[in-house]
């Protein structure tokens, strides 16, 4: 079973948060009610392609065994095989850390026949790296006598995918983030399906910018104004309404510290004074998102707003997680910082669902098919 326990560590090695396994255990179960023998594998990190202490999944098997209620013991790829052949029924049995294997990202065959020879199935609930081809979530695929998806893998595709597909309307879209590029295949993707998009986060900068607007020392990228008038003009050309924040909160500092206040609407030449910096969505744009969200029937948020990991920069983010909670639409949380966002302001229970993977998230959302689940159908 290829799960995704590339759970966050602190200096000391202890887990700082276990969402990862905890949302890879309704397979794992089902998998040890049923008697299998089951043989986790996993990453964590990025190590490169050799052993390295820092990177041992030795604290995960110890947390899956207290979650599970059972030893999980924790074997080299080399030598697994015996192991293996010991298991009993419902026993599990984790190999260390797939990537101190050279091959693993490179998809290499031999790799994946060797995983593939300790096993008769080949479950992929590791979603979260569902988007890369290596040896360990598409190659073993091939070298099995079947294959199937677990229960996480198929949640993440019910919702990012056939909810998707026919969403109740308005259909609203929320992206945020830092750059356009990191965006601009998702926001063309689903400028065909959303009836509102509304634009957070440092990329709104430069829109503004591309727009004519002053953004003072707001991080722009220069070389996508174009890009942005493109989509704008798009966006109108599709009927769609593209709602970009009508203000800011700027500071004249990166810090807690920092002296703040909101910015004047853009309009009339007005925006972001010279020397500062925008880092939060302005108190206009928050009352027009929350007016945009309390009609939604459906609602994708993927990136924070502004910079939430500061006090003083997190109200946009805040007040938009909770407007999500608080609306009866479905709402889908497309991984990465809007996880983490959801998760600090207290919201998560509150969701319709949340995604685990960033890259996969975003993958999917722009209509590409990911290696990891394509090797599924295809085996």
């Amino acid at each position: 079973v290829r799960v995704d326990h590339n759970v966050p560590l602190d200096d000391a090695g202890a887990i700082t948060d276990d969402t990862r396994i905890q949302a890879s255990l309704p397979t794992i179960n089902l998998l040890i009610e049923n008697g299998a023998k089951v043989i986790l594998t996993s990453h964590l990190g990025r190590p490169k392609g050799e052993p390295d202490p820092k990177y041992s999944l030795a604290p995960v098997a110890a947390r899956l065994g207290e979650l599970i209620g059972k030893s999980v013991p924790l074997a080299e790829l080399d030598g697994a095989a015996e192991k293996v052949a010991s298991l009993g029924e419902g026993d599990v049995l984790m190999l260390e850390n797939i990537r101190f294997e050279p091959g693993e990202t490179k998809n290499d065959p031999d790799l994946s026949a060797r995983l593939g020879a300790l096993a008769d199935v080949f479950v992929n609930d590791a979603f979260g790296t569902a988007h890369r081809a290596h040896s360990s979530t598409a190659g073993v695929a091939s070298h099995v006598g079947k294959a199937a998806m677990g229960f996480l893998m198929e949640r993440e595709l019910k919702y990012l995918v056939e909810e998707l597909e026919s969403p109740a309307r308005p259909f609203l879209v929320i992206m945020g983030g830092s750059k356009v590029s990191d965006k601009i295949e998702v926001i063309t993707a689903l400028m065909d399906k959303a009836d509102t998009i509304l634009i957070g986060g440092a990329m709104a900068h430069t829109f503004r910018r591309a727009q004519g607007f002053p953004t003072g020392n707001s991080r722009v990228e220069e070389d996508k104004l174009d890009l942005a008038l493109d989509i704008l003009k798009r966006a109108d050309e599709k009927g769609v309404k593209f709602l970009l924040p009508a203000n800011a909160l700027e500071a004249d500092g990166f810090s807690n510290d920092a002296n703040t206040r909101q910015t004047p609407r853009y309009e009339n030449g007005n925006g972001v004074t010279d020397g500062w910096e925008a880092l939060d969505i302005g108190d206009l744009a928050i009352d027009e998102f929350k007016t945009e969200i309390a009609t939604a029937k459906t609602i994708i948020w993927n990136g924070p707003v502004g910079v939430f990991e500061i006090d003083a920069f997190a109200k946009g983010t805040r007040e938009i997680a909770e407007a999500l909670a608080a609306s009866d639409a479905v709402t889908i949380i497309g991984g990465g910082d809007s996880v983490t966002a959801v998760n600090k302001f207290g919201v998560a229970d509150q969701m319709t669902f949340i995604s685990t993977g960033g890259g996969a998230s975003l993958e999917l959302l722009e209509g590409k098919e990911l290696p990891g689940v394509a090797a599924l159908s295809e085996a």
